[in-house]
């Protein structure tokens, strides 16, 4: 899927939307590795930006992102709306990220 076809808004500019396919998601459930731990801490001596999560949490979003767009692609749809993430700790250094939206199709619409 496009990426200009996914979007935040409730509407996709320059298309009418002709089905809805249904709610669409990409979820993914990561840990922190004992290096990155580590990692992490040292970097929170010196502060600033904490790269090792930054990367993290940037890698487990894609994936999400990526999965919910395979979703949407493996039941018919050609765009999203209202695209979401959210995220959750199940357990102490344990994160659930999801991202979610509403699949549709569309067609170009008329000038």
């Amino acid at each position: 899927m496009k990426a200009e076809m996914v979007t935040t808004a409730l509407e996709l500019p320059g298309y009418r939307v002709t089905a809805n396919i249904g709610i669409v998601r990409g979820i993914v459930v990561r840990s922190r590795s004992i290096f990155g731990n580590i990692g992490g801490a040292l970097q929170t001596l010196f502060g600033g930006n904490i790269s090792v999560y930054t990367n993290l949490c940037e890698r487990t979003r894609t994936d999400a992102y990526e999965m919910m767009c395979a979703h949407a692609a493996a039941n018919g749809a050609d765009a999203i709306l209202a695209m979401r993430y959210d995220a959750n700790e199940i357990m102490s250094g344990v994160t659930e990220v999801i991202c979610y939206g509403s699949a549709v199709v569309v067609e170009k619409a008329s000038p």
